[in-house]
C-alpha cells in the first residue's frame, strides 16, 4: 500500500451514557466519519487520502476527536457540518480550523 498525503482519523469510541468521560459516537461521530468518506469519495481522493475510525483517543469528553496526519492536528467538538470547511482549509489547503483545535494534553 502506498503511503497516504493525509489520514484522517475519526474517534467513535462508545461508553455508557452516564460515563463521566463522555463518548464520541454519543456526539454523531459515525456521521461525521461518514461525511469524511463521502467527501474523500466525491473529491476524486480517494488514492491520496483515507479516513479511518478508530477507538478511544481519551478525549472523549471533547468529542467527536478528529485527528489528521501528517501534521498530528486534533479537533474537538467535530460536526458534520464541519467536514468540509476541514477539508478545504486543512486537508487540501494546508490551514488547520484554529475554532476546532484540540490541545491534548
Amino acid at each position: 500500500m502506498d503511503r497516504y498525503d493525509k489520514h484522517i482519523f475519526v474517534c467513535i469510541n462508545e461508553r455508557p451514557a452516564d460515563n463521566p468521560k463522555g463518548s464520541c459516537s454519543a456526539s454523531d461521530a459515525l456521521q461525521v466519519f461518514q461525511k469524511f468518506r463521502r467527501e474523500i469519495t466525491e473529491r476524486g481522493l480517494k488514492k491520496r487520502m483515507c479516513a479511518s475510525k478508530v477507538g478511544c483517543l481519551a478525549a472523549c469528553v471533547a468529542g467527536p476527536i478528529v485527528v489528521i496526519y501528517p501534521e498530528g492536528i486534533w479537533y474537538q467538538k467535530v460536526t458534520v457540518d464541519d467536514v468540509c470547511e476541514i477539508m478545504e482549509e486543512h486537508v487540501l489547503n494546508g490551514t488547520p480550523v484554529e475554532r476546532l483545535r484540540h490541545y491534548p494534553a
